[in-house]
């Protein structure tokens, strides 16, 4: 998938991969897409909480070898 934006959020926990990712969407424009990694197990129940409270689109999501990618589609 394509993205904007990567965000590298390995080895960090909760709430951290939210922060930054929220910051990291501060930092595009409505439409674009991040993608995000992030090694957190709990961050698949964080992200699609952040996502359905905050209006961006959580286009997928992806588990593989302890490694989640996220891409998220900024709201307009």
């Amino acid at each position: 998938m394509e993205f904007d934006k990567e965000l590298n959020a390995r080895g960090l926990n909760c709430p951290l991969p939210i922060l930054r990712c929220k910051k990291a969407l501060a930092e595009i424009n409505g439409g674009q897409v991040l993608k995000v990694v992030a090694t957190d197990a709990g961050s698949v129940k964080d992200f699609q909480a952040f996502c359905k409270q905050t209006g961006n689109d959580l286009l997928s999501f992806n588990e593989g070898e302890g490694e989640y990618t996220f891409f998220i589609r900024k709201r307009t």
